[in-house]
């Protein structure tokens, strides 16, 4: 179904500077906004409830209770921040079922039941869970 959306929008978009859309997890606690252009693709995720702290050295100061937002492009390197208090995702997304691999241009996510999977053309990506919430 994933991939079904993402084919539908990529072959019903009409020339335009960007198209944009949502997608989440199946449990929900993760959530995502791509955005894919002539001038290439971004994504931002959020993670709302984690089991414990970001193994990322930066995030340290992001308390358990509080999600984390992650944003790549489609070249160069992630960026964490730690969500405010009550912020919450971007709604009226598809659901990525686990096992489906979607493609944004430069950027390719998996899904699965570990957790989400997200890498650029540069080799950087993230991996969200509630266990676990890592950048390279």
């Amino acid at each position: 179904m994933f991939r079904l959306s993402l084919v539908l929008l990529t072959l019903s978009a009409a020339p335009a500077l960007a198209d944009v859309w949502t997608f989440s997890t199946p449990s929900g606690n993760i959530e995502c906004s791509v955005g894919e252009g002539f001038d290439g693709s971004d994504i931002i995720c959020s993670i709302f409830k984690r089991s414990g702290p970001s193994s990322v050295p930066q995030m340290a100061g992001c308390p358990v209770s509080r999600g984390i937002k992650v944003e790549m492009l489609d070249r160069g390197y992630v960026s964490m921040s730690c969500l405010g208090a009550g912020e919450r995702g971007y709604g009226g997304q598809s659901v990525a079922e686990y096992g489906v691999t979607g493609q944004f241009g430069g950027i390719t996510c998996q899904s699965s039941t570990k957790g989400l999977d997200c890498r650029n053309q540069d080799g950087h990506g993230f991996f969200l869970s509630r266990a676990v919430q890592n950048a390279w």
